[in-house]
């Protein structure tokens, strides 16, 4: 099991994948359709991913984008956060 990345990075590319893909993670939160549990599950899903390295790569890439990158551990929730909007 490899161990798990550092938060703080993990929270920005998270917040980046959000913004990319047009769900408003801290919009989502504060309207209270993201729990603080929901919130750390995302973190720490994304701390788990083994390819940081290609997230920041779709970033880079993708200013806007119609959906998360392939493989992105918080697809679903994006998703369905961009779905809410």
């Amino acid at each position: 099991m490899q161990p798990l990345g550092d938060p703080l990075y993990h929270l920005r590319l998270m917040a980046r994948m959000g913004q990319a893909t047009g769900a408003d993670l801290s919009g989502a939160f504060a309207a209270g359709k993201l729990s603080h549990e929901d919130w750390a599950a995302m973190i720490t899903r994304c701390r788990g991913c083994a390819v940081p390295d290609q997230c920041e790569a779709f970033l880079a890439a993708h200013e806007r984008a119609e959906g998360p990158m392939p493989g992105c551990r918080n697809a679903d929730a994006l998703v369905q956060l961009k779905g809410r909007a």
